[in-house]
C-alpha cells in the first residue's frame, strides 16, 4: 500500500522496525524543504510575511491534530520533542503538584521506559507509590485487573494504549470511565496506537495523551501533548525562555501566557511541524480504519507463515496489532536480528525499553516484527524464506 511514495523501499530493503521509527514519504521531505528553502523564519515572532507564513503553518499542524485526536480546541495541542518529553511535561509539570506523598500510581510492567522513569523520579522526589496492574495470561491488559488494582490511595492510571512489545490494545475507554468515577486521572502513552488506529480523545475522556510525529511518517523531534480541557490551566511549566511569557521584570515578576504557549518555551522544531501537518493529512487520505485492518491482516498472514517454522516462538499471537514478538530457539535475539540484516530486513532486537517485562514473560531479549502499511505479504514471505535457511546457525556463528 502507498510503496512507491517511500524512496528507500525501492532499494529492496524490508523495514520491520516501525514500532521504533517508521519510514518517511517523499511529501514529508518535499514539506520540510519547502520552509527551509522558501520561508525559514521565526514562528510568532515576526511581523514579516515569512515568519506570517510560518506562524499560520505551524498553527495548521496544531489544527490538524486538533481534528486528527477529536480535541475540542487546539490549545489542547501543545508540541514537544515527542512522547517522552510529553509524559515528562506532565509528570512534573502537573502530577508533581497534584499528588501527594503515599498516593499511588498504577503501570503496568510492559510500558515503555519512558512511561515508567519519570514516575520512579517523582516517586523519590515525592514518595508516591508505584503500583502495577497484572497482566493476563496472554501478558495483556484487560479490565478486571485493573479494578482489582485500585484502591481508595489510587490517583493516577499511566499506561500504553498499545504495548510496544505485546501489541495489545488496552481497554482504555473504559479504565477512563471506570477510573473517573473513583476520581482517578489517565495518562495514555498513544506511540503506537495514534499512528495506527482512529483515536478519540473525548469518546475515550482520557486526560492526557501523549504521542510522536516519527512512529507515523512524520519527522523526528516532534511530539505531541493532550490536556483535557478543565486541567489546562493547572499545567505548569517546566522549561522556562521565550515565547511562553508574557511579561517579567528587574526583580523576577513574570507573567507566563496560556495554554499551549506556557509549556512551548524557545524556538520549537518549526520545519518538523509544519511537516507533520502534511503527514497528517498524508494519513488521513490513507484512513486510519484502513490502515488498521490492513496490518492485522498481515499479522495473522505472518503468524501462520511463522508457524510453518517449528524453532520460532511467537510471544503475542493473540494482540489485535501489527506487532509481532518472537524468538528463534538457541538463537540469540541480536544475533537473530544481525543475520536478518545481511538479507536486508530490518527487525529490532532487545528488550525494546520495555526492560521490567522479562518479570512477566520470563525473558529479557526478543526479537521484534513490527508491520506498518507498506509492507507486503511478499516481504513476509522473504522473511520466512530466509528464517527457514538449514544453514542459519552455521551463519550466525
Amino acid at each position: 500500500m502507498n510503496r512507491d511514495d517511500f524512496n528507500v523501499l525501492s532499494s529492496g530493503v524490508i523495514y520491520f522496525d516501525n514500532g521504533a521509527t517508521t519510514l518517511k514519504p517523499k511529501v514529508l521531505s518535499e514539506a520540510v524543504s519547502d520552509y527551509y528553502n522558501n520561508y525559514s523564519s521565526n514562528a510568532h515572532r515576526g511581523d514579516y510575511q515569512m515568519s506570517i507564513k510560518a506562524s499560520q503553518m505551524y498553527e495548521e499542524t496544531r489544527k490538524l491534530v486538533r481534528d486528527l485526536i477529536g480535541a475540542e480546541s487546539e490549545k489542547q495541542i501543545v508540541f514537544t520533542s515527542g512522547t517522552t518529553d510529553s509524559i515528562n511535561k506532565i509528570v512534573f509539570g502537573y502530577f508533581r503538584y497534584y499528588l501527594r506523598e503515599g498516593d499511588e500510581v498504577l503501570l503496568t510492567k510492559s510500558e515503555h521506559a519512558s512511561n515508567l522513569l519519570p514516575w520512579f523520579e517523582l516517586a523519590d522526589q515525592i514518595g508516591i507509590v508505584i503500583k502495577y496492574i497484572e497482566l493476563n495470561d496472554n501478558h495483556e491488559v484487560i479490565m478486571d485487573n485493573v479494578i482489582k488494582a485500585i484502591n481508595d490511595k489510587t490517583k493516577v492510571i499511566s499506561i500504553a494504549h498499545v504495548s510496544n512489545v505485546v501489541g495489545d490494545i488496552r481497554p482504555v475507554k473504559e479504565i477512563c470511565e471506570y477510573a473517573h468515577t473513583r476520581n482517578i486521572k489517565v495518562l495514555l502513552d498513544g506511540a503506537q496506537s495514534v499512528p495506527h488506529i482512529k483515536v478519540d480523545v473525548r469518546d475515550i475522556d482520557t486526560d492526557f495523551l501523549t504521542f510522536s510525529a516519527h512512529k507515523m511518517c512524520g519527522p523526528t523531534g516532534v511530539g505531541v501533548l493532550y490536556v483535557k480541557e478543565d486541567i489546562l490551566n493547572d499545567v505548569k511549566p517546566i522549561i522556562f525562555g521565550g515565547g511562553m511569557n508574557a511579561d517579567f521584570n528587574i526583580d523576577g515578576g513574570r507573567t507566563y501566557k496560556t495554554m499551549p504557549d506556557r509549556l512551548e518555551a524557545g524556538t520549537p522544531n518549526i520545519a518538523g511541524v509544519i511537516g507533520f501537518g502534511y503527514i497528517i493529512k498524508y494519513l488521513n487520505e490513507i484512513g486510519f480504519n484502513k490502515i488498521h485492518s490492513y496490518e492485522v491482516e498481515l499479522k495473522k498472514y505472518a503468524i501462520s507463515r511463522l508457524k510453518e517454522i517449528p524453532e520460532i516462538i511467537v510471544y503475542n499471537e493473540k494482540s489485535d496489532s501489527g506487532i509481532v514478538t518472537i524468538n528463534y530457539k538457541d538463537i540469540f535475539p541480536q544475533d537473530l536480528s544481525i543475520y536478518l540484516d545481511k538479507y536486508n530486513i530490518c527487525t529490532r532486537a532487545g528488550n525494546h525499553c520495555a526492560k521490567i517485562l522479562k518479570d512477566e514473560i520470563n525473558i529479557k531479549n526478543t526479537c521484534r516484527i513490527s508491520l506498518y502499511f507498506y509492507n507486503s505479504k511478499e516481504e513476509i514471505d522473504r522473511l520466512v524464506e530466509v528464517l527457514k535457511n538449514p544453514n542459519i546457525k552455521e551463519e550466525i556463528i
